[in-house]
């Protein structure tokens, strides 16, 4: 794992060659067709190299949870097993990981009402009178959550109430889709040189044609239906946006490039807050170092099972 433009594709295409490996894609774009320059699909070339799994498995007007990509990862993963090869697991979509990894609890039926309620009284109250009420609610919870998160601490009190039962309990009963052996690494390239590999990126999926794929997913769509989820993600949201004030040049102007990758560095920065709150993770500046600890990892899982 790791922020986007990490390195975290090249990474886990290298280790696979070496270990015989087979590539399951963690990333909430990449299962859909047709956008494959903003969401940085693995090219032909490299999907002949190696097995790749969870790629364009949906159309646009399809949907996909983290539930479901949970299902599929894991059954991917038993699949690649079962036939010898090693499942390399790779992407930025922490709530997909957490789901695979963790497991997903009941939230109970979503209620709006009970939503607006909540963030009512966090806009008059403010958030710690909200979390005097988590503390009564479920104290080993509030514990653990800063009395000015107000994210957390009114999505904890949704679910307390939905449920009728603490919103730490809930967490407990959680199961994950996958609980076999598992080694967790993570790219962490400097703040100045992950802007410079974004900036780079971003320029390279203009040049590519990324209004041009934006253009055509727009086309494909029933007339007057509303813009699916997918093409809210970034990258492709800013192109949206400029394409309905005005079309661009063909290859983006410097306005449009610097949207995107302001957007994409404030996501890197969500990324790696996600990350260190949900998993363990050995982190790396240098991706040689960390192909060469899962690679001392591998041998040894596969030396345990020749004994």
């Amino acid at each position: 794992m790791g922020p986007t433009a990490s390195g975290k594709s090249d990474l886990a295409l290298e280790l696979a060659v070496r270990l015989g490996g087979e590539i399951v894609s963690c990333d909430s774009v990449q299962v859909y067709r047709g956008l494959d320059i903003g969401s940085g699909k693995p090219t032909a070339a490299e999907r002949a190299r190696v097995p790749h799994h969870l790629l364009d498995i949906l159309d646009l007007s399809e949907e996909m949870n983290a539930a479901l990509f949970a299902q599929r990862a894991a059954a991917a993963i038993a699949d690649i097993g079962r036939r010898g090869r090693l499942p390399i697991v790779t992407g930025g979509t922490g709530l997909y990981l957490t789901a695979l990894l963790k497991g997903l609890f009941e939230q109970g039926s979503a209620d709006p009402s009970l939503r607006g309620r909540l963030e009512g009284l966090a806009d008059r109250h403010g958030a710690p009178r909200l979390h005097r009420l988590l503390t009564f609610k479920d104290p080993d919870y509030a514990k653990r959550t800063q009395p000015t998160d107000r994210v957390r601490i009114v999505r904890a009190l949704e679910v307390c109430f939905a449920m009728g039962r603490p919103f730490s309990r809930a967490q407990q009963d959680r199961r994950p889709a996958y609980s076999g052996e598992a080694l967790i690494v993570g790219l962490h390239p400097s703040r100045d040189e992950l802007r410079t590999r974004v900036a780079a990126r971003v320029k390279g999926m203009l040049a590519s044609g990324l209004i041009e794929e934006v253009q055509r997913a727009l086309a494909s769509l029933p007339e007057r239906s509303p813009t699916p989820r997918p093409l809210g993600a970034i990258g492709y949201r800013e192109v949206v946006a400029r394409l309905a004030s005005g079309a661009p040049e063909a290859g983006g102007d410097d306005e449009l490039q610097r949207a995107i990758v302001t957007s994409t560095m404030q996501y890197a920065k969500r990324q790696m807050t996600y990350f260190r709150r949900q998993f363990d993770v050995e982190w790396f500046v240098e991706s040689s170092a960390a192909g060469e600890r899962v690679t001392g990892w591998a041998r040894r899982q596969e030396m345990g099972k020749q004994e």
